[in-house]
């Protein structure tokens, strides 16, 4: 997928602020992406009491991608309630990965770049088929 609406993804993900449930930390953050196959999937952060249980933007957003039958994601832009890109955790480095892989284009503050530029040297599902021992 080369052409890449990009002010909708902009569009949708501040659109999704609005639906964060952000109580504990007041940072409300939204995310769009757009799958390899056109799919348009949306995600939001939701917070609980215990904290380290809460999901950010980019978990909904996957759940949002297994809800509506899986892919590839091709693009992604998660932003804050300035409406300006927020870059993922740790855990949702690792899970885009899973579902975007390196190829996968985020926007930063610099413009689009390639997923890989935040995730160098990831471990993915590749290495489990490929580095494994076998008998």
């Amino acid at each position: 997928m080369s052409d890449i609406n990009w002010d909708l993804l902009w569009s949708e993900a501040r659109n999704m602020l609005q639906f964060s449930y952000c109580p504990y930390s007041n940072f409300p953050v939204g995310a769009a992406a757009v799958t390899t196959d056109g799919k348009l999937v949306k995600g939001c952060n939701v917070e609980n009491a215990s904290y380290g249980l809460g999901l950010c933007a980019e978990c909904s957003l996957v759940s949002d991608l297994a809800s509506k039958g899986g892919g590839k994601l091709a693009a992604l832009v998660v932003v804050a309630s300035d409406g300006k890109p927020v870059a993922p955790c740790g855990r949702c480095r690792q899970l885009l990965w899973e579902h975007g892989g390196k190829t996968m284009q985020i926007m930063s503050s610099e413009g689009p770049i390639q997923f890989a530029t935040l995730l160098p040297d990831a471990f993915g599902p590749e290495d489990l088929l490929t580095r494994t021992v076998h008998d």
